[in-house]
């Protein structure tokens, strides 16, 4: 995610974590400004050139969250405890029944019905198998839920992740590509003079993926300068600019795996005498 200071205009690359500890609020590296970043809070960056972040109104109504996860389930009610008689109630609840007469009881056993022992505990073996299989979806759907919010974590882990990778391989399907940009070596660079352009430059470059998972491709920034270190052009490239196929754009960097990659960029003189490379 990228902010950017309403003062100084300097953008920011952040993490979540970064908007915690004061609401969203944090303080300008460059000119100590506090300013709001959820104010111009963005999962990309635009096009360049660009001046500002388009900024969000910070006054609206919250929005609904409808995707829950987990929910703790309500602590149950007490049960109370049976009623008793005391022995004189008990005794004055015999004293004042009707005495049953001869009929009366046979008529009262004819309206009995009876349930064999063995019916009686096999309806609830099978109430209980019944209450146990439904726990165990619950808990199963419960599971998969949580392993697919967290599925980057899973992923990028040195030891769950290959687990994984070996068990989609096993079934035919393909586990979705983690970002890792820091990740990335950059193993050798160069650049030329374009072969067929007057005023482009070819730059190339060899990168290694040294993370144990296959991750995308990386928007690639590079930026020339003169002797003195002064910015004189920078372009970013998507993966699409450098990696033509998209079958090949669709199945990332395999882990390990070295990509060579090529630029073209427009020569900004002779002034320009260094270059550098970083990944997002």
């Amino acid at each position: 995610m990228y902010t950017q200071c309403p003062e100084c205009l300097t953008v920011y690359k952040l993490e979540a974590e970064l908007l915690v500890p004061a609401c969203g609020c944090l303080r300008c590296g460059h000119c100590e400004t506090v300013f709001n970043a959820l104010g111009t809070l963005a999962g990309q960056l635009p096009p360049e050139p660009f001046t500002r972040l388009e900024e969000h109104a910070l006054d609206r109504e919250p929005p609904l969250a409808d995707v829950a996860v987990f929910r703790p389930r309500p602590e149950p009610e007490p049960v109370p405890e049976p009623w008793t008689d005391t022995p004189a109630d008990a005794a004055e609840a015999v004293t004042n029944e009707p005495v049953a007469t001869e009929d009366a009881v046979e008529e009262d056993f004819s309206q009995l019905t009876f349930t064999p022992r063995f019916a009686r505990a096999k309806r609830r073996s099978w109430r209980t198998a019944a209450w146990i299989a439904t726990c165990t979806v619950l808990v199963l759907g419960l599971g998969a839920q949580l392993a697919w919010a967290k599925r980057d974590v899973l992923i990028a882990d040195a030891t769950v992740g290959p687990m994984l990778a070996s068990g989609c391989a096993m079934v035919g399907c393909h586990l979705p590509l983690v970002a890792a940009p820091s990740q990335l070596r950059l193993l050798a660079r160069d650049v030329e003079q374009h072969p067929s352009v007057t005023d482009g430059l070819l730059i190339t470059a060899s990168v290694r993926n040294d993370a144990t998972f296959a991750q995308p491709y990386p928007v690639v920034t590079i930026a020339l300068s003169d002797a003195e270190g002064h910015r004189l052009a920078m372009r970013r490239f998507q993966p699409e600019d450098y990696v033509g196929d998209a079958g090949t754009r669709s199945r990332g960097m395999a882990a390990g795996a070295t990509s060579a990659m090529v630029f073209e960029v427009q020569d900004p003189g002779q002034r320009a005498v260094a270059f550098a490379f970083s990944f997002d």
